[in-house]
């Protein structure tokens, strides 16, 4: 399979060297130019230049293409799910943004009818975290399932300051999951709740005491599709101790906000601000984990499973556990092993056995406990 990678950063990075790893015919694509060529002679793959806000290059490039895994901000997500089934090639991204992948789930028929599979949220949680949970949904037998629980984290190895956090992504993104409401199941119905709520205290082995708190997007489309079969459902990201009340109260002095404020004759959002200093006061780079837990009840019956990845010297946990759900999906679809076709989420797309079977070849282990 011709396989177009869009992004060269710790994301299409790892993404590409799996993807060649598995016998694609690879193409890293960035419109930074020397990022590309560095990726792509670094792995030893085809690289080429491609600003994706150029829809006739876009377009261009996806013609000589079979596959795309996006791995650039997902406000280009709708615009190269439709260039991508103009096409004809599959398309995968990392998601995260409602809104977005609402949008994109909305081409269903046009990606069905030419054979397609869109599949948005494919990274770690919108994705490989859902997909466990949808796994042991469908495991149960009860028509009602009383509890499902997520909990998603990527932690410093060894964490420093006040936040003892790492800034492991973008940082917009990471003050978009602290400031938007939460999707959850309440009861059986689909709800919302406020950001950096409801907090509770996770016991890890071999870690210790962390906290998880609500945040945005990690539901993914579960609640539309588990509405009325789960009584209760909800995500929450995990972090360690003080880091969620910290920002907590960053929100509730109104550093989150994105209208500007007038200062002494200078108009200034909050949020700018913030996310520049996040940027530039984080640590960035060092090693970490990835935690995920997933807990599902049904009839008095409680079944779970747990990952734990770390760094391992060639790629971050992180792009580890967001690349390598995607690439592994893509992989499937192209041996024909998972026969989706259409739009939907990864939870919805990938049957759970063969994507957490395919991991392991990656040397990521979700067990349970």
């Amino acid at each position: 399979m011709r396989t177009l990678v869009l992004g060269s950063g710790i994301v299409g990075r790892a993404a590409a060297w799996d993807l060649s790893r598995r016998g694609h015919e690879v193409t890293v694509a960035d419109s930074d130019a020397s990022a590309a060529r560095r990726l792509g002679e670094e792995l030893g793959l085809n690289w080429a230049t491609l600003d994706v806000t150029n829809r006739q290059a876009v377009e261009a490039a996806l013609a000589d293409s079979d596959a795309v895994i996006s791995a650039v901000p997902y406000l280009f997500g709708v615009s190269l799910a439709m260039a991508a089934i103009a096409n004809g090639c599959h398309y995968f991204d990392f998601g995260g943004n409602p809104t977005v992948v609402k949008e994109q789930l909305e081409l269903h028929s046009e990606a069905r009818a030419a054979g397609l599979a869109i599949v948005p949220d494919c990274g770690l949680a919108p994705g490989l975290a859902n997909v466990m949970a949808a796994g042991l949904i469908e495991d149960h037998d009860a028509a009602t399932i009383d509890d499902v629980q997520i909990r998603v984290g990527v932690l410093p190895l060894h964490p420093t300051g006040t936040l003892q956090y790492q800034l492991a992504f973008y940082a917009g993104g990471l003050i978009n999951e602290y400031a938007e409401p939460c999707e959850v199941i309440e009861d059986g119905r689909a709800v919302t709740v406020e950001p950096l709520t409801r907090f509770e205290n996770v016991e890890w082995e071999g870690i210790g005491s962390l906290e998880a708190f609500a945040t945005a997007g990690g539901t993914s489309t579960m609640c539309q599709r588990y509405e009325g079969r789960v009584a209760n459902l909800e995500y929450k990201t995990l972090r360690y101790p003080g880091h969620g009340r910290v920002f907590a109260a960053m929100r509730e002095i109104g550093l989150f906000e994105s209208n500007p404020i007038d200062f002494g004759g200078v108009a200034i959002a909050p949020r700018t601000v913030l996310q520049d200093l996040l940027t530039d006061r984080l640590p960035q780079g060092g090693p970490d984990l990835t935690l995920a837990d997933v807990a599902v009840t049904a009839g008095g019956v409680t079944t779970a499973q747990r990952m734990r990845d770390e760094d391992d010297g060639g790629f971050s946990s992180l792009a580890r556990t967001t690349a390598f759900p995607a690439t592994a999906l893509c992989d499937l679809i192209d041996r024909e092993e998972v026969g989706f076709r259409g739009a939907a989420a990864m939870h919805t797309a990938a049957p759970a056995d063969l994507l957490l079977a395919e991991l392991r070849s990656v040397n990521i282990v979700v067990a349970n406990r």
